[in-house]
């Protein structure tokens, strides 16, 4: 195969891996009972967080006004899968965290396909790790750089 069929293949596949990835969230977000943005909340909160965050850094990170956050975590936390308290350092603060159901549930939904994920990858030697996070990392790269143009670009 030439270099530019292979380019044209991986290509395909990285969009064909999108729209996967993309209609898994939307079914979890279905058996969660929440949508889409409600569900990148609860990610960002169970994997990139630290289990906790204040409703403006959920703001900053999905783009949402703040009475959006504040619907957004009145419907998780009527679901059962956030709390918000105060922050015990600093009482003007609210801080949101995930439930024991959300990490539950998130266990349920995403724990067998993390399970198959990792046996495939010890498939690769360390070397060839280093190349797929690099293109991985160069792709979400390429990609944020776009949707900060689309965000910010006028529309005629």
């Amino acid at each position: 195969m030439s270099r530019e069929e292979l380019a044209a293949e991986l290509g395909a596949e990285v969009r064909a891996g999108q729209a996967t990835v993309d209609a898994l969230d939307e079914a979890v977000a279905t058996r969660l009972g929440v949508n889409r943005t409600d569900l990148r909340c609860l990610d960002l909160l169970l994997n990139e967080l630290g289990q906790a965050a204040t409703p403006g850094q959920l703001g900053i990170r999905l783009g949402l006004t703040t009475g959006s956050v504040t619907a957004m975590v009145d419907r998780l936390t009527r679901l059962g899968y956030v709390t918000r308290s105060r922050d015990p350092d600093d009482r003007r603060k609210v801080v949101v965290r995930p439930t024991p159901l959300a990490h539950r549930r998130a266990g349920e939904l995403y724990g067998p396909m993390a399970a198959a994920g990792a046996a495939l990858l010890d498939a690769y030697t360390p070397a060839e790790l280093r190349l797929l996070i690099d293109f991985t990392r160069r792709s979400r790269e390429l990609q944020e750089q776009y949707l900060s143009q689309v965000r910010h670009e006028q529309t005629p």
